[in-house]
């Protein structure tokens, strides 16, 4: 018959008011957003039009005005009447060079002009003026003129008018910014002559006239970009008659040693026959193109410079960290898979002598109306001896009732004022007849065979705790099968490690085994943390007790069936998981079981349950920064390899437990909304942590999805089906 028990004495409500802090998802949003500008800054910077891009093909040049197109080569594009170009004065040459500054071939151009006492103009790509601000620097200091040659190589009639707009802003500023100084100079990329210009081109060169800049175009090509002979390059280089040309070099964007070589044997050779080399402002007459910038330009061009190099440094340094996480996490896939395949071979020589004593079963519950009849009727259904004791912690709904309605055999109904999970479960504890103690969830059903497997590794003396395999039942819709999944192949799989391993970290509030002589040692259940279950079996570890795991002891356990009962549920999990390893951190530097459990298991939890996962936002920036501006086809290619070890690791997972492999098909969905609600989890539950704010015990809400029905028969039916022993066999 029922029994019902009252205990002499109650404890004051200890449940904490809980302070939820918001400043950090905003601290966090502007982290990420700086994080994402700094990767489109450098994506933008280094992956922007530097490519095997020859230029736009030739179009209509109807508005192209004959003055301009028959002209010399140094147009004023914002000027409607008179002189539009400007051409170079007879017997001079004003040697330009594209695509710098390169760190070793600028300086090698350098020192021929200086061997040689001859000037040049040098047309700069501001991404590369902002990689290597030094040598733009020597460029002027050596008395060469520099000129814009837009921030990326961009292609300018081809991209809207603001990118135009930027990039010969931004060329600019990093101009300004490395050298202090303006200029009025400006060439295209994949410009030529005169004759060249198209309606888009001259839309470009007006553009850049009406805000101050010569267009400098050529007239001679010495096409140093298509090989690397040296005399090709001097004979496309000399000049045709007396006629003053421009003549087009490279000092970026290749190997330029033919350039270097051509240009120390072609100025010796024409400054013989008479003819002079300049600047580009000098050659045609123009005035002086470069300015002492203003302050603020100066400033702004070293914010840009600053920033950019920031940029680069956030990107090394987070390739070296994705290097590593996808390393960890191969090396991680490969342990579990090991150690799964070896831990089955383990347990199937059984655990000894079959334990045939009886055993206490705690049943903590708080309104648990909805579930709690079919969790006492599968418990009292067991093919074990049991007792059932239910622990009524003050719920305001009629779970106590409802148990009393039920007298039956072998149920004692304990009621106390609220109190807390972990003293419920010691009130439970005290009120045991019997020396190993199962602890069961309210919302849990087992199977008949769950209590008599869970005990049997009690037959080694030197186990303390047994934990027991919990499944969802509720696997109905995407979210249930994506914590179904998460509990085969994530919790289940880390379990076979920590057992061979001799670290168990937690055993399981749904179901999990004691023996009462070590709880009595370690002082039975605490309510310093919300993860009483992970507090407990860390105490029991650091106190020298082995803590294993019994696939077979299968439990259903309703799962949360709305995202924001998901969130509460792993807010409290992880937030109690790190009050845990904070209270047991003394364990890392202990010696004997102590500190084998801190560094293996404390360790594991630290690396792959916390550090791992905050670092995930910045993964998923980083694949998305990997899809704009790296090649998509490989980073999705990427992207399916890890899919595929995690596929494949689920499937063993799911053979392993005997389970039928159809919600596989749900987990690269996964990785799209589930995973970024439990990493973000960690996070709140990190910076709650450090914030000390403490939070309160919190219940889910309760579905009834068992309808007081004793056991999932699906379990059986699969254990079954998979030859796995049902009565005993595995154990005995």
């Amino acid at each position: 018959m029922l029994t019902v028990r009252t205990p002499t004495a109650a404890r004051a409500d200890r449940r904490r008011q809980t302070t939820r802090p918001r400043a950090h998802w905003v601290v966090l949003a502007v982290l990420l957003t700086v994080l994402g500008l700094s990767l489109a800054v450098a994506g933008y910077v280094h992956h922007y039009g530097h490519s095997d891009y020859s230029g736009p093909p030739p179009g209509a040049s109807g508005q192209v005005p004959a003055e301009v197109s028959e002209g010399g080569p140094v147009i004023n594009g914002a000027a409607t009447t008179g002189e539009r170009t400007a051409t170079v004065q007879p017997k001079t040459i004003a040697l330009t060079f594209d695509d710098g500054p390169d760190p070793r071939w600028t300086r090698k151009i350098l020192q021929v002009l200086d061997r040689h006492h001859v000037r040049a103009t040098f047309f700069v790509v501001g991404s590369q003026v902002a990689e290597h601000p030094r040598i733009a620097h020597e460029i002027v200091a050596h008395g060469n003129e520099i000129g814009v040659h837009t921030f990326t190589h961009a292609d300018l009639a081809a991209v809207p008018p603001w990118q135009r707009r930027m990039e010969v802003r931004w060329s600019q500023l990093a101009i300004v910014g490395a050298t202090g100084e303006s200029t009025s100079l400006f060439r295209p990329p994949y410009s030529s002559e005169n004759n060249a210009l198209d309606d888009a081109a001259w839309n470009v060169v007006r553009e850049a006239g009406h805000h101050g800049y010569l267009t400098v175009l050529t007239t001679r090509d010495s096409r140093d970009w298509q090989g690397d002979d040296v005399r090709q390059i001097m004979r496309n280089s000399a000049p045709r008659g007396t006629h003053g040309q421009v003549v087009l070099m490279h000092d970026g964007g290749a190997h330029r040693g033919p350039t270097v070589a051509a240009l120390d044997r072609l100025i010796p050779q024409l400054k013989a026959k008479g003819w002079r080399f300049t600047t580009v402002s000098d050659a045609v007459g123009t005035a002086e193109p470069m300015r002492q910038a203003s302050w603020g330009d100066r400033l702004t061009g070293l914010g840009l410079i600053g920033a950019i190099k920031v940029s680069d440094v956030v990107v090394r340094i987070l390739t070296v960290l994705l290097y590593a996480a996808a390393a960890l996490t191969l090396l991680r896939a490969v342990v579990l898979f090991v150690a799964a395949r070896r831990h089955r071979r383990l347990r199937a020589r059984g655990w000894g002598p079959e334990v045939t004593d009886p055993v206490s079963v705690v049943v903590p519950a708080y309104n648990e109306e909805a579930g709690i009849e079919a969790t006492v009727r599968s418990l009292l259904a067991s093919d074990h001896p049991v007792e059932v004791i239910v622990v009524d912690d003050g719920s305001s709904d009629r779970t106590a009732a409802v148990v009393e309605s039920l007298d039956l055999p072998e149920l004692v109904l304990v009621r106390t004022p609220n109190r807390g999970k972990a003293a419920a479960l010691n009130t439970g504890v005290s009120h045991a007849r019997y020396d190993y103690v199962v602890m069961v969830d309210g919302d849990t059903v087992v199977e008949p065979e769950t209590v008599r497997m869970i005990v049997q590794p009690f037959s080694d003396p030197g186990v303390g705790a047994v934990s027991g395999n919990a499944k969802v039942a509720n696997r109905e819709g995407l979210l249930g099968l994506w914590q179904h999944v998460e509990y085969v192949v994530g919790f289940n799989l880390d379990r076979r490690l920590f057992d061979l391993a001799g670290c168990m970290p937690t055993v399981p509030g749904a179901v999990g085994a004691f023996r009462r002589a070590a709880l009595d040692r370690v002082g039975g259940v605490g309510d310093l943390t919300l993860a009483e279950d992970t507090d407990l079996t860390m105490s029991l570890a650091r106190d020298g007790w082995q803590v294993v795991y019994e696939e077979y002891a299968w439990a259903w356990t309703e799962a949360p069936a709305s995202l924001g009962a998901l969130w509460r549920q792993r807010y409290r999990w992880c937030y109690g998981t790190l009050q845990a390893m904070w209270r047991h951190r003394g364990s890392l530097t202990d010696r004997g079981a102590s500190g084998r459990f801190g560094r293996r298991g404390i360790g594991y939890l630290l690396l792959f349950q916390v550090l791992l996962p905050m670092f995930a936002p910045v993964i998923d920036v980083f694949a998305l920064y990997g899809l704009v501006f790296l090649n998509p086809g490989k980073i999705i290619l990427v992207w399916l390899a890890f899919l595929a070890v995690q596929m494949f690791m689920g499937f063993v997972a799911f053979r392993l437990d005997h389970e039928r492999l159809r919600p596989l098909w749900s987990m690269p969905l996964q990785q799209f909304v589930y995973r970024q609600l439990i990493y973000l989890v960690v996070i709140q539950s990190v910076v709650t942590a450090f914030a000390g704010v403490r939070l309160r015990w919190q219940r889910m809400d309760r579905y009834g999805s068992f309808n007081a029905q004793p056991g999932d028969t699906r379990a059986r039916d699969a254990q079954a089906r998979d030859g796995v022993p049902v009565t005993g066999e595995a154990g005995s």
